[in-house]
């Protein structure tokens, strides 16, 4: 074993993934971004619209069990992010998923926990509240 030649291949390791490495600033966004859809009422509201495609809010408070006024100030969140968009028909207004990249987060993130059969809580060091 060359410890050398270990120290010279991590070293080049470090280098390669300092050249892809998040800035501070995309870094604070992308965390920004995960709070966001971190909150369990949000994270229902936007795989609803996933599968619906487009809802009202009355539509979306029913779909999640949530009051209205909750519905309104978790779609005000994720529009301003930029995770939403509108459509006005008349006095309605419908929300609906951005993009693909929001379509594709979701599934992804979907996908990923339904690989692990293991409660991922443990792993994460996630405690369950009674």
């Amino acid at each position: 074993m060359n410890i050398s030649s270990d120290v010279d291949t991590c070293q080049e390791r470090v280098a390669a993934a300092r050249q892809h490495l998040v800035t501070p600033e995309e870094a604070t966004h992308l965390a920004d971004l995960f709070r966001l859809l971190g909150d369990p009422t949000r994270a229902r509201l936007l795989y609803a619209l996933l599968e619906a495609g487009e809802l009202c809010v009355h539509d979306l408070a029913v779909e999640v069990e949530v009051s209205d006024t909750a519905v309104s100030h978790a779609l005000r969140l994720l529009r301003t992010a930029g995770i939403v968009a509108t459509r006005r028909s008349g006095r309605m207004i419908y929300y609906r998923l951005a993009d693909a990249h929001v379509r594709m987060l979701l599934d992804l993130s979907r996908e990923h926990l339904r690989h692990d059969a293991v409660d991922p809580a443990p792993r994460l060091g996630i405690a369950h509240g009674n």
